[in-house]
């Protein structure tokens, strides 16, 4: 049995907060870097020029690259071999979390209640935590922050078995197009075919972790992703909405078995600061 200390892992998700608001990956940078190569639109390449200087500014001063610091959400592997001592893992992420966003200065989004007591927390806690079993001996922590305006133009639609590939390529091409400006595009689409309700909801936030343009290890979904992105980006929304040849920089599907009278799909953005940060203990 592998032990990991309480400590450990909240010292490694508050250094994971600073890292995730202030360094692009290098996959999205790259991303962006070929997407203004091909972009024609003027005012769109204007828009590209300014978020490669805002990568590059909030990398060297450790500045936010948005001010919307995110919702805290992780994706947590945990390793069957793998004890946590002196708390329970959600604690220590809790916790981590706590000390990042104050330690980095971070915006703290997170209301109490949803509805009735609409109540700063103060610490941008609670997070959300999604958490799998594994066989080994490591901790896999990844966070992927989200601000609320790409999160706000989430979509989720069961749709009839009968409505098929169609059905699903106009429901995520129109979900893209209705969000408009909102998500401050140029996106990153994730979708999210299959399982239930709230699995599909998940496979599509999931998918948002893949490499930026990787495809589909399955060629009948990766043929999909290719058709969606070519459809998204003809559409003409661009840059912040406001018109150019790529309103999304690439579009990541995960499937799962469903039930034989459901088709359920879900559309989650990702806007062109795509941030996220890793971990393994």
């Amino acid at each position: 049995m592998k032990t990991i200390t309480f400590d450990t892992v909240k010292d490694a998700v508050c250094r994971m907060c600073g890292q995730a608001a202030c360094d692009l990956p290098p996959d999205v940078l790259a991303a962006l870097k070929s997407a203004a190569g091909r972009e024609k639109n003027v005012l769109a390449q204007g828009f590209f020029e300014q978020y490669l200087q805002n990568s590059d500014i909030a990398a060297r001063e450790r500045l936010p690259l948005c001010q919307d610091t995110g919702f805290a959400v992780f994706f947590v592997s945990m390793g069957s071999e793998v004890m946590i001592d002196g708390g329970t893992l959600r604690e220590a992420i809790n916790a981590g979390v706590r000390d990042g966003y104050k330690k980095y200065y971070l915006r703290k989004s997170i209301v109490a209640d949803p509805l009735f007591d609409r109540k700063n927390t103060f610490d941008n806690t609670p997070a959300v935590i999604h958490l799998e079993q594994v066989p080994g001996d490591q901790l896999h922590i990844v966070l992927a922050p989200k601000g609320g305006g790409s999160e706000n133009m989430s979509a989720l639609k069961m749709l009839k078995p009968s409505e098929g590939r169609n059905g699903v390529v106009d429901f995520v091409v129109n979900s893209v197009i209705s969000a408009g400006g909102n998500p401050c595009p140029p996106t990153i689409v994730g979708v999210g075919i299959g399982g239930t309700m709230e699995y599909a909801a998940f496979m599509a936030k999931k998918a948002l972790l893949r490499e930026v343009g990787k495809a589909s290890s399955d060629p009948r979904y990766a043929e999909l992703e290719a058709e969606i992105l070519q459809k998204i980006n003809a559409s003409g929304v661009g840059s912040q909405g406001l018109g150019g040849d790529i309103t999304a920089l690439a579009v990541h599907i995960e499937f799962h078995p469903c039930h034989l009278a459901s088709l359920p799909v879900a559309v989650n953005l990702n806007c062109h600061a795509a941030r996220h940060a890793e971990v393994i203990l």
